[in-house]
């Protein structure tokens, strides 16, 4: 029977693509289900047999972790050289963005705060 391996809803198609490539690298039978047209099903890899659940997971969990500590080298090095934006750049590169979700987010407090003080 099929197992559940890793999810794919919300991974990115580059970390997806690594995925596949260490699975078939280590010649581990799988397949996959897709969100579907409109993104409601459920998109994972699923092992076509549960004898080689441990061995891919243990490999997933050894990708991740490797994949987990080269993103924040970059995001360090990045941050080191100036290349990452900080939140004031963040806001300046978008005001009109920001303005919109200050005006929501007064407005949903204006009308929660207002009925115990009117």
């Amino acid at each position: 029977m099929a197992k559940l391996l890793f999810k794919l809803n919300g991974v990115p198609d580059d970390e997806a693509d690594e995925i596949r490539e260490v699975l078939d690298g280590n010649e581990i039978d799988y397949y996959e289900t897709s969100a579907g047209s409109w993104g409601l099903s459920f998109a994972g890899i699923w092992l076509k047999q549960e004898d080689q659940f441990e061995q891919a997971r243990s490999l997933i969990d050894e990708y991740q972790e490797q994949r987990y500590h080269k993103v924040q080298t970059e995001r360090r090095i990045k941050i080191e050289s100036g290349e990452y934006p900080t939140y004031w750049q963040s806001v300046l590169h978008s005001p009109i963005k920001i303005l919109l979700v200050l005006a929501f987010v007064s407005a949903v407090l204006y009308f929660s705060v207002r009925p115990f003080f009117g």
